[in-house]
């Protein structure tokens, strides 16, 4: 066996060496450790709110390398350590994120599902062909509507939702909106309430919901259509009208002429008794308490009066003189602005 060659002198040059290199390590790797520290927690490059789209199955490379993109964060890779060292996992969607948050706010975004929450407002009185005609165009909403929604079956408030949900998903939150609210109010329903069923009671308040915008007006317009029921009097109600002649769109863009009036319809209440066969519109919950809990009064004719509300008669004559002052404030100068 030959000598050894490792001398004591070797060996503590080698242990010099080792030391160095130990050395040189960890302050390499407190540099790093501080470089990425910094990066971490240094305000984003982004001077203004960003948002982001995250799509569903995005991996954390692709949601660092987007964000980057975005110029949210400027080191991908700091972004992408963190998210691999430390628990929660990125979650997919829409994020909107404010000027200047650092890359660890970021993370902490993504990880809380902190998502932006999008609204879908549905007025009162749109026909069912108006309210899909939301649901298609609005922003976020993802899918095919059903065939099956019938007229008078959504309830129209402001709804939210976020990035990526289905719009079947939405209708059927109408829907059920509506489902509850009319089993709120139809307990609450008058005493003597001259109505057969809750079905009848959506068609007149869709009515009253088209007849009338202002609130307090409601349940004595109500009050008047059950009035003429209970003497056999046709509605009379050129809403129905529009809506037979538009087929269901609930808009024109004339006005009603005679031969609108006199044609035959079941949802022509200037030539069918009754109810017609099915809702005109959306009802809100106001024109609904309004049908449920009629004013009590004997009107029988109302009328526009010129400033957006209406102008109510018991008689024919006091409503013929209503009908003529209108007709003479359609003729004045600046009529069309009212």
């Amino acid at each position: 066996m030959p000598p050894s060659t490792d001398t004591p002198k070797k060996r503590r040059g080698w242990l010099k060496v080792c030391l160095g290199l130990a050395v040189f390590v960890l302050l390499a790797g407190a540099g790093i450790g501080a470089g990425g520290w910094h990066a971490w927690t240094r305000p984003g490059p982004h001077g203004k709110d960003e948002r982001v789209l995250l799509a569903r199955g995005s991996g954390a490379r692709d949601i660092a390398a987007l964000l980057r993109a975005a110029g949210v964060i400027r080191e991908p890779w700091v972004f992408l350590a963190a998210a691999r060292l430390t628990a929660g996992h990125l979650q997919a969607g829409e994020y909107v994120v404010p000027a200047g948050l650092d890359m660890r706010g970021v993370r902490a975004m993504l990880v809380g599902g902190d998502r932006l929450v999008r609204r879908l407002t549905i007025p009162e009185g749109l026909t069912l062909q108006q309210v899909l005609r939301r649901l298609e165009a609005a922003e976020g909403l993802v899918g095919d509507l059903p065939q099956a929604a019938t007229e008078g079956s959504l309830l129209p408030t402001t709804f939210y939702y976020e990035w990526g949900d289905g719009r079947r998903a939405m209708l059927a939150r109408m829907q059920s909106a509506m489902a509850a609210a009319l089993a709120r109010l139809w307990p609450t329903r008058a005493a003597d309430l001259a109505l057969a069923s809750l079905e009848d009671a959506v068609v007149l308040a869709s009515i009253v919901e088209r007849e009338t915008a202002i609130d307090a007006e409601r349940p004595r317009v109500a009050a008047v259509f059950f009035n003429r029921l209970a003497r056999g009097m046709r509605l009379q109600s050129d809403p129905t009208v529009v809506y037979a002649v538009s087929a269901g769109a609930g808009v024109l863009a004339r006005p009603l002429s005679k031969a609108d009036l006199a044609q035959d319809h079941p949802y022509n209440t200037y030539t069918r008794d009754g109810l017609p066969p099915g809702p005109i519109a959306s009802p809100g919950l106001a024109s609904l308490a309004a049908v449920l809990n009629p004013a009590k009064s004997d009107e029988l004719y109302f009328v526009a009066d010129g400033s957006g509300g209406h102008v109510f008669a018991r008689t024919l004559p006091e409503h013929n003189r209503n009908v003529a002052r209108w007709r003479a404030l359609q003729k004045e100068p600046g009529a069309g602005e009212r």
